[in-house]
């Protein structure tokens, strides 16, 4: 079964979390699955406001009980680890198991995010620090003591309790370029891909064909912009279709009326 989740961005009048978090409770009313958010700390013009995701999304979990929830993706590599580790726990626990995160190594192009806070811009390098974030996720998950020393993070025999209610762990859908060999590696080592950039169904069943099996279960999560035909993407392997919304000038009233359309 395909599932269906809304995809905000979480800007200007979806900047508010109230507001995110009664459109989640209408869209669990009308059917659909999931709520996801997106992750940023900066966006061009003529975006002005922007939300904390994990806060909004702790909001949005309070105010429903069945959606499945995330952010869909955190830039891991601008991320402590450690920090990231005690939100995913502590969300996890708040919704009753229903976190998905979404990861990935994020980019500079809309809105400066990196290279305007001294942050690290070289994709080669993030995709490293990436896989670093990830190994210390899954290991503080465990509950053992985790002892990791890397190129770029330390963490020095620390347990983390409580663990997230979802066993072994939360599960993780990394983004990845449809045709990036690497990202696809990463993606299957883990419980889920999300194509960036997707163009065609095509580039999507290219890609599965292309990524290493699974070793358990494994979603695709692909965006649909309302009024889209979900039918080519299902076939290709997309168990998610994720409302794609234009971010500019995007209204509260503009979201409501695709939740209440209900799910494709």
């Amino acid at each position: 079964m395909t599932r269906k989740a809304i995809w905000l961005p979480l800007f200007d009048e979806l900047s508010d979390p109230l507001v995110v978090a009664s459109l989640a409770a209408q869209a669990e009313e009308a059917g659909w699955d999931g709520c996801f958010v997106w992750d940023h700390i900066r966006w061009g013009a003529p975006v002005q406001r922007l939300a904390d995701p994990w806060i909004t999304l702790a909001a949005v979990a309070a105010g429903t009980e069945r959606l499945r929830i995330g952010p869909m993706v955190t830039p891991l590599p601008r991320r402590r680890p450690a920090k990231v580790a005690r939100e995913t726990a502590t969300l996890d626990r708040l919704s009753g198991g229903r976190l998905t995160l979404g990861v990935g190594i994020g980019g500079d192009r809309f809105g400066g995010e990196f290279s305007k806070f001294g942050e690290q811009t070289d994709d080669r390098a993030r995709g490293q620090m990436l896989d670093e974030a990830l190994g210390i996720l899954t290991a503080a998950w465990s509950g053992d003591p985790v002892h990791h020393h890397g190129a770029h993070y330390v963490v020095d025999d620390v347990t983390f309790l409580p663990r997230p209610v979802q066993r072994p762990g939360v599960p993780v859908w990394v983004a990845a370029m449809p045709g990036s060999v690497q990202p696809l590696r990463r993606a299957a080592r883990y419980q889920g891909y999300f194509p960036v950039n997707l163009r065609h169904a095509d580039q999507l069943a290219e890609a599965l064909a292309t990524m290493p099996a699974p070793e358990g279960p494994f979603d695709v999560a692909v965006e649909l912009p309302p009024g889209g035909d979900p039918g080519p993407y299902v076939r290709a392997g997309a168990t998610w279709l994720l409302s794609e919304l234009d971010p500019v000038g995007l209204t509260a009233d503009r979201v409501r009326g695709v939740v209440r359309a209900g799910p494709p």
